[in-house]
């Protein structure tokens, strides 16, 4: 789920450079085998560790966790080849700019001021779970999953100097951390495959029925969790990257693809990462939830503590601690990077070095409160629903522009700089279906799916008669 990123020579590209404002040539184009790397690694780190135990908090039954994450997946992987993908090779430009021919300039502006500050609370749960690595050593009190601030001086401490570190990295540019996590992405997926081994042994399985028993027919949620049922996680995956298929983030990614066939690599990274490591971690959580330390939180009505350096520590020792180190590293670093981009569109001005700097201390502040991660299932919820109905704008305008009578890159025709079709759209179907997650209880996952169908329809409807009233 981090933006971990690709190979070298694209890296650049990606984040916004020599093709930024124009279509990528065929000389630069790669085929599905650079894609296939990059979403294998990218998709098995930091947030890993935290959702695999986030979803024992919210008492899965074994069905709903290994049969739903295998349809979400699957359906994430389709919304990719299909819809992503599939814009990315026709026209062969950035997300930012297709949205400014779209838009206009000034609603870009308010999207990656959205966008960057949301990179930056990711960032900042991600410090968060290599600080629960790095304090280890310090004997720092371990975040609750119940706790919103600081829980001490160490913690303070360890996360400021975490990301300190981590900023300064990231502003070094996207080469030098796109290299590094390229060679650390590797070892992260052989730690979470060796953890989930190890804590089967600890859980003493010796059969696929012990295996299931695990999680058997589920459970009551912990204190403060809610209760995940099988459409929960189902849809919960799909739109996990929802802002990066049908939000059409990945536009910049798969701009460079021969074939839109290259969308399917993404299978690489549901199935590595937001399967198998998103179960072992799990299963890191169900070993510690035996011990005497958990039994006593949950004898008090307390949730246990999800913590992933001491759970990885637990079963593969210091190479668990490494690998949650590591995997909280290589999910924020580039994802500091790339909110710096985003603030670097709204201060052209200001150099990358500064934006990536402010990007960081926003980030680190943000990893100083840990409910950022202990909430990381509402808060990714959250992020996909805010930015997938953009992404509807630019699948409903590709598809159904010429049959529903309207101007392509219309902001860019009639040279304004704000599209109200767009900005109505997004208002509206954002409005309305928060009100009712709000309001009637509704999990907010369950609701992206209209407010994206909603925001593309009402684009079509608006700029249909915003066009006929202009021309």
């Amino acid at each position: 789920m981090s933006q971990v990123s690709i190979e070298s020579d694209q890296v650049e590209d990606i984040a916004g450079g020599e093709f930024e404002r124009e279509p990528v040539p065929k000389s630069k184009l790669k085929g599905w085998k650079s894609f296939l790397g990059m979403y294998a690694g990218e998709h098995a780190a930091g947030t890993e560790f935290m959702i695999g135990p986030l979803f024992l908090t919210a008492g899965v039954s074994a069905f709903d966790l290994i049969v739903g994450l295998l349809i979400g997946n699957l359906l994430a992987v389709l919304s990719w080849r299909f819809l992503t993908a599939e814009i990315a090779v026709k026209n062969r430009l950035t997300l930012y700019f297709q949205l400014e021919k779209i838009c206009g300039k000034k609603l870009v502006t308010a999207y990656n001021l959205a966008n960057g500050i949301l990179f930056c609370f990711l960032a900042g749960s991600m410090i968060t779970v290599s600080a629960t690595a790095v304090g280890i050593p310090f004997d720092m009190e371990m975040p609750k999953l119940s706790d919103t601030m600081p829980n001490g001086i160490t913690w303070v401490v360890i996360v400021l100097v975490i990301g300190a570190v981590i900023s300064l990295i990231a502003s070094k540019g996207y080469d030098t951390v796109s290299k590094a996590a390229n060679w650390m992405s590797p070892i992260i997926v052989v730690a979470f495959l060796a953890c989930g081994v190890v804590a089967l042994n600890q859980l003493n399985v010796a059969s696929f029925s012990d295996f299931w028993n695990i999680w058997g027919e589920g459970s009551e949620p912990f204190p403060g969790q809610i209760k995940f049922t099988f459409w929960h996680v189902v849809i919960w995956s799909w739109f996990a990257n929802g802002a990066m298929h049908i939000g059409m983030s990945d536009l910049s990614v798969f701009r460079f693809a021969k074939k839109a066939s290259a969308g399917w690599m993404t299978a690489a990274g549901m199935y590595v990462g937001h399967y198998m490591a998103w179960i072992a971690a799990a299963l890191l959580y169900a070993v510690y939830l035996k011990s005497p330390e958990a039994l006593a939180f949950l004898n008090n009505g307390e949730a246990p503590p999800v913590a992933p350096g001491p759970l990885a520590n637990n079963a593969i020792g210091i190479f668990g601690i490494i690998a949650v180190v590591l995997a909280g590293w290589t999910t924020a670093n580039p994802t500091i990077y790339r909110a710096g981009l985003a603030f670097q569109a709204i201060i052209p001005k200001a150099s990358t070095f500064w934006v990536t700097i402010l990007a960081g201390t926003i980030a680190t502040v943000a990893g100083l409160f840990p409910a950022f991660a202990m909430k990381l299932l509402g808060f990714v919820a959250l992020y996909g629903f805010i930015l997938a109905p953009i992404g509807a704008v630019i699948v409903f305008e590709h598809f159904f522009a010429e049959k529903f009578g309207i101007k392509k890159n219309y902001a860019e025709v009639a040279g304004i700089k704000v599209n109200n079709a767009v900005l109505f759209a997004w208002a509206i179907s954002f409005g309305l279906f928060y009100f009712v997650s709000v309001q009637f209880d509704v999990f907010l996952s369950f609701v992206t799916l209209p407010a994206w169908l909603l925001s593309g329809i009402l684009f079509l409807v608006f700029s249909k008669y915003i066009q006929k009233k202009r021309s």
